[in-house]
């Protein structure tokens, strides 16, 4: 198949990239590079024949439209977007423009681009656009996020998540563009930049820095392995109904103290402190967030039962994966610190 990847230069983007094209796809790449943009992410495939890399932003009809052209994908994967909740807290027009007015971007070239395909390609062309559980706001101690669940975004970030969920389904239902929708739970792994928790309190805890936890680190996240989440993706765009949506999520439930407490007791065998401390002794709690979600949970039985996917990963043998490999690719992280990865962000 022919896919075009937005942020494909991102954590999940660049992932499913490296995925599709170990998996004999060709892939085009458009993303414009912005501050989380990382291209070394992509040194496996950058010399292969099957991937092709465009810089543009998916706010630029025009470099938007002469990609497709170009390309002439079958599928389009969405994952461009600003996607950090204490940034869009601090400025929320970026995330307004790049997840709102860049999806629709996305769709309205997607459509002329649709309505041009031959008989055969216009049937199987497919429109997915990746989003996130946040829209569906807070649960409270039990329950699970379902694919019917009520919209009810608490942040600037998942507002704009749930504005380009609504924008997606609208070109479904006007146009008959054949779209797909998947919502995730937490992703974690490899080439994670290093301002989103997990990969921070990695990298402070190998700096012997404090370990800021936010509130009492009672907030609850349900963990996807991002190679699960990217092998979920391609299901979706196989097999998934246009006009569907599945909710995609680990079923690894974690208090955010448990999983900074976890990363510690890895570290304490992987690479002990110098001083002979636990790495634990170095957590420390903070002012809570505006409007911290308590708790995420994702019921997956729909993609399980009509697609076949589940998880391989249990959160332990992630996490321990994780670890080892910012403690073996400090030169694919280091440089991302030193280029402005905001380290009071993303705490846990």
């Amino acid at each position: 198949m022919r896919i075009l990847v937005t942020g494909g230069a991102g954590f999940i983007g660049s992932a499913l990239v490296r995925h599709l094209v170990a998996h004999g796809h060709e892939v085009c790449n458009l993303d414009a590079l912005t501050y989380a943009g990382t291209l070394t992410s992509l040194a496996p495939v950058a010399d292969n024949p099957r991937y092709r890399f465009v810089r543009a932003n998916i706010c630029d009809g025009e470099a938007v439209r002469a990609a497709l052209q170009d390309f002439r994908p079958d599928v389009i994967t969405h994952l461009a977007a600003e996607s950090h909740v204490d940034r869009s807290l601090d400025g929320p027009g970026a995330f307004i423009q790049t997840n709102l007015v860049g999806t629709y971007t996305m769709l309205a070239e997607a459509l002329d681009y649709w309505r041009t395909l031959d008989a055969r390609a216009h049937a199987a062309f497919r429109f997915h656009h990746i989003s996130t559980d946040e829209v569906f706001g807070s649960l409270g101690p039990e329950g699970y996020f379902t694919e019917t669940t009520p919209y009810d975004p608490r942040s600037p970030y998942s507002a704009s998540k749930a504005g380009s969920d609504h924008l997606v389904s609208a070109w479904h239902h006007s146009y008959g563009l054949p779209v797909l929708i998947t919502n995730c739970s937490n992703n974690y792994g490899p080439c994670q930049f290093p301002e989103k928790m997990i990969p921070l309190m990695i990298v402070k805890a190998l700096a012997g820095e404090l370990l800021p936890v936010y509130g009492g680190g009672e907030n609850v996240r349900d963990w996807l392995y991002v190679e699960d989440h990217v092998r979920a993706l391609v299901r979706v765009f196989e097999a998934g109904v246009p006009g569907r949506r599945y909710a995609v999520g680990g079923g690894a439930q974690r208090r955010n103290i448990d999983v900074v407490r976890g990363l510690c007791a890895i570290l304490d065998r992987l690479h002990p402190r110098a001083d002979g401390r636990d790495h634990a002794r170095a957590i420390t709690f903070v002012e809570d967030r505006p409007g911290h979600d308590l708790r995420y949970a994702i019921d997956a039985r729909r993609i399980q039962g009509e697609l076949g996917w589940t998880p391989r990963e249990v959160f332990e043998t992630g996490l321990e994966k994780t670890v080892r490999w910012y403690l073996d690719n400090e030169a694919w992280w280091r440089p991302l610190l030193e280029r402005g990865a905001d380290r009071r962000r993303g705490l846990a």
